[in-house]
Parts: structure tokens; C-alpha cells; sequence
């Protein structure tokens, strides 16, 4: 992919001062700012973790952004997620929680370079072990979502839930993430409807679809009140293609047993997830607006209020707060 300028009013532009940059497993984006902290270019690529070695990551990152630097001195990048990871560009090692997410960057490690142009930080991820918490766990680049809350709310607590394909949920207080846990909901889904006896019954849903939804609801529910039938559950979906006749036929049955699927997974999810959260307390969701809405569908129908933060805006939100730690 080749890089994309926003475009800017000559009058009122002014020059890059420094660079944000989510570096995922299968992707990479970046975002040039201003001194004020506006998004003034940004620029994406498939080159992820997963398709470079070492010592390619440079390249590839001038490759992106080299025509947003200035002719003389250096450019500032912050970079979060698996970048920093051991099998990326150079290891930042996770910050053991409790961890303050305004206090990031104090564990940012640089590597060598050999352009002069560019000076780049890599964030570390969090870390949570047996000493701290009841389970081992890891993330790396959704702390820097979740310090984007830290960056509008610097004392903000609650629980937060990051869905996607490894979904995490994070307890902050007072601006630190005290325990965090992750459900591989997302891939356990893709593996059901894909690689399992259930591939022959599963389609795409449409939760715009008010038959979808309901079926969906339904399974949350059943699954949040009876987790341990999840896996009796499953076979289920595929008995009930094979002899339920009252089942829409053709493609949209597939989808009602799809939704199905989503409502028992994403369940089996939050009935460990919300176990010993009150329901008075809204969950904030951070990500993409179509998967948030799925989640705020299935906990809305347990009884559990929703507060939406755009994912993008919460990447760069939790970079500029690294950024201004790093000058301060």
C-alpha cells in the first residue's frame, strides 16, 4: 500500500513535528502530527510483524513516511504494539501491572538506526503473573488504547473491554491498570465456523437482520446463564441444521446459526468477563464501531450499560500522552 496524505490548507498547515505509529502483527499505520498535536498525514501498510525481519523494520518505515520529514535534523516516532514485541524490531519488555498509562514511555526502548532522520521509541506492553493477579497474561499496543482514557480522564477507573480477535478486559484505577484478562473469543469463532463439523452450517450474520439479533441475544443470554453447556451448545448448532425444519432455508439459515455462534462465544466470554462486575457501572468499549456494537448488543441484553471509544482515537490518544511524557 502506498502512503496517503490528508490534505492541508497552505495557510494554515504547519510542519511535522513528530510521528505516531501502531505497528500491528499484520499491519501498520502511521500518523504525522503538528505541534499542536494534529493529525496533519497518515499512511498505511500490510507490512506487519509477521512479514519483516529485524532489520527491515526500517526501511519500511521510511519507505512510509519519508516524504512528510524535514530536508535537516531528526523526527521524533512513537511507536506501540508488536513492533516491540521479542520477535519485532527490538524488544521493549512489559511493564508488570499495576501500571500507571501515563508512565508508558518510561519503559520505551530505541533502536539503532542508521538513518539520521528519524529518532523512534518503541512502547512496551503489559505484563501480569501469578504473584500479581490469578493468571498469567500479555498485552501489547491495547495499553496504549486504554492510555488514551488516561489522556481525557487522568484519574479514570472502571472496566474497560478491548473485543477483537484475543479480547481483552482491563480494571483501571486511578489512571492504572491494576489486572487485565484476555478471551480468545474472536478466534475461537474463526475456528468453530471454519475448521470445525460446524464450517457446514455456518454463514455470515447480519445483526441489522431482527431475526439474526434476536437469535444472537438469545444465545448470550443462554450461554451467560449456563457456561457450562457451551460445548453441548455447539453441537447443537450443528444437530439443529441437520433436523430442525422450521429453520430459515439456504443462506439465511446459515446466518441465523452464525449469530448463534457469535451469541454463544461472545457469552461464554462474558460470563467470566462480568462475573463479579456490577451492573450499575457502565463498561467502556474500545475498537472498531461494528464489533462495539455487537458487544454492547450482548451486554445490554445481561443488563449492562455501554460507553463507545473509537479505536483509532484511542491509539492516538494514548501516543500523544507518550509523546508529551517523553518531552516532559
Amino acid at each position: 500500500m502506498e502512503s496517503t496524505v490528508i490534505s492541508k490548507t497552505p495557510d494554515t498547515a504547519d510542519p511535522l513535528a513528530w510521528i505516531a505509529v501502531d505497528w500491528g502483527s499484520s499491519n501498520l499505520r502511521a500518523w504525522g502530527l503538528d505541534q499542536h498535536d494534529r493529525v496533519i498525514a497518515q499512511a498505511s501498510s500490510d507490512k506487519g510483524m509477521l512479514s519483516l525481519k529485524a532489520d527491515e523494520y526500517e526501511a519500511e518505515l521510511l519507505r512510509l513516511v519519508g516524504d512528510w520529514l524535514p530536508a535537516t535534523g531528526n523526527t521524533k516516532v512513537m511507536v506501540c504494539g508488536m513492533a516491540g514485541a521479542r520477535q519485532g524490531w527490538l524488544e521493549a519488555a512489559y511493564l508488570p501491572v499495576p501500571t500507571r498509562l501515563d508512565q508508558l514511555s518510561q519503559g520505551a526502548v530505541s533502536p539503532t538506526l542508521t538513518s539520521e532522520q528519524l529518532r523512534v521509541y518503541l512502547l512496551p506492553g503489559l505484563s501480569q503473573t501469578r504473584s500479581t493477579a490469578t493468571h498469567f497474561d500479555v498485552m501489547r499496543g491495547e495499553e496504549t488504547q486504554l492510555a488514551g482514557l488516561v489522556a481525557d480522564a487522568p484519574a479514570v477507573s472502571g472496566l474497560a473491554c478491548l473485543p477483537g480477535t484475543h479480547a481483552k478486559w482491563a480494571t483501571l484505577e486511578a489512571g492504572a491498570v491494576t489486572q487485565f484478562t484476555t478471551y480468545l473469543t474472536g478466534e475461537l469463532y474463526q475456528l468453530l465456523a471454519r475448521q470445525s463439523v460446524l464450517q457446514h452450517s455456518i454463514g455470515s450474520d447480519d445483526l441489522n437482520d431482527s431475526a439474526c439479533r434476536d437469535t444472537f441475544v438469545s444465545a448470550v443470554k443462554e450461554c451467560v446463564d449456563a457456561p457450562a453447556t457451551f460445548s453441548s451448545r455447539l453441537f447443537g448448532l450443528r444437530a439443529q441444521d441437520l433436523l430442525d425444519g422450521q429453520l430459515a432455508s439456504g443462506e439465511k439459515r446459515r446466518s441465523l446459526l452464525a449469530a448463534r455462534l457469535s451469541g454463544l462465544t461472545i457469552g461464554l466470554e462474558l460470563a467470566g468477563a462480568c462475573s463479579e462486575q456490577p451492573n450499575q457501572v457502565p463498561i467502556t468499549l474500545i475498537g472498531n464501531q461494528a464489533l462495539c456494537q455487537r458487544y454492547t448488543l450482548a451486554l445490554n441484553a445481561i443488563g449492562y450499560q455501554t460507553h463507545h471509544v473509537d479505536g483509532d482515537t484511542a491509539v492516538l490518544s494514548g501516543l500523544r500522552l507518550a509523546h508529551q511524557a517523553l518531552k516532559a
